[in-house]
């Protein structure tokens, strides 16, 4: 058997370590208390995980040894897992410490969820259709979008966290999204935030404020639906 690292990595590859990087830089941002670029960092990295994918399929790659499903699962795990705890943590130990015991265990809670619902969705992506549990983007892309939409809240935002990180363990289907218009709608709002047009009323970031509600309302229209 080849062992040559080019015998394994592909094109789609090189995106997946563009989510992992952009997820260790947003660490990096929330280490140094940027929580700006440290949200935005978050974003990237959501851009880069949502077309890793597509890359592969139109590259037509033959994935024999599941090289890229354990490398975008572990860029997933850093991005999307640690990243958000550690806004989180830092956020809070340097604005309120007092609460920063209380946000260590929910941080915990996000990466051990996490790591539970990508190492899950290994094991049964081939027989299932959909996602069983929140995908674990949502935490990242929900922590950022309210951040930067200007409305944050610490004890909102922990209380959010808990709630995304039991959803991503839950035996809840969760259908894949794929309503064109709003994707499309979200990933605009998402350029706009990324590229800082100041979209705003009352300080209120308005594209931010509409991905964070939409995030949402996708988590708990699956989580408690409406019979």
């Amino acid at each position: 058997m080849d062992t040559r690292i080019q015998s394994f990595i592909a094109i789609s590859d090189v995106v997946s370590l563009l989510n992992l990087t952009s997820g260790f830089l947003s660490i990096a941002m929330s280490v140094r208390q940027d929580f700006f670029w440290a949200a935005i960092l978050m974003i990237f990295a959501l851009l880069f995980d949502s077309v890793d994918g597509w890359v592969a399929r139109k590259a037509s790659r033959i994935d024999e040894y599941g090289f890229g499903k354990n490398i975008d699962s572990l860029s997933d795990a850093v991005s999307f897992g640690a990243a958000p705890a550690t806004f989180l943590y830092s956020y809070t130990a340097a604005n309120f410490p007092y609460l920063e015991i209380v946000t260590l265990i929910v941080s915990l809670i996000i990466v051990i969820c996490g790591v539970l619902r990508l190492t899950r969705y290994n094991v049964i992506s081939d027989k299932v259709n959909g996602f069983v549990g929140f995908p674990i983007p949502g935490i990242a892309i929900i922590i950022a979008t309210f951040f930067l939409s200007g409305l944050f809240n610490i004890y909102l935002a922990l209380l959010i966290a808990v709630l995304v990180s039991f959803a991503m363990i839950c035996n809840v289907s969760y259908d894949k999204f794929n309503n064109i218009y709003v994707i499309g709608f979200n990933a605009v709002c998402l350029i706009l935030v990324v590229l800082q047009i100041p979209l705003t009323i009352y300080s209120v970031n308005i594209p931010a404020l509409i991905v964070f509600l939409t995030s949402m309302a996708y988590l708990l229209i699956n989580l408690v639906p409406i019979r």
